[in-house]
């Protein structure tokens, strides 16, 4: 079998893909990061930008149907059973 173009690691993982959720990841730890040395007036941390957003009710369900729609894209839609073949 050929492997593709992006290359694939154990268990059928994408390398590109690892790469670029580390990416993203570390982007938002240096955010956090900035954010708590740095004046909270200036440079606003993710924690600061949630605490916002979920002060509201409707931000709260809001905040909830994104995580539930993410979770369904991500996790559940390329999910098969393992006893169906």
């Amino acid at each position: 079998m050929r492997r593709s173009a992006r290359g694939s690691g154990r268990g059928g993982v994408s390398t590109v893909g690892v790469i670029g959720w580390a990416v993203i990841i570390g982007a938002f730890v240096a955010w956090e990061g900035l954010g708590v040395v740095n004046d909270h007036d200036r440079w606003p941390t993710i924690s600061d930008m949630l605490r916002a957003v979920t002060r509201p009710v409707a931000g709260r369900w809001i905040l909830f149907s994104l995580w539930l729609w993410l979770g369904w894209h991500l996790f559940v839609r390329g999910w098969q059973f393992f006893l169906r073949r």
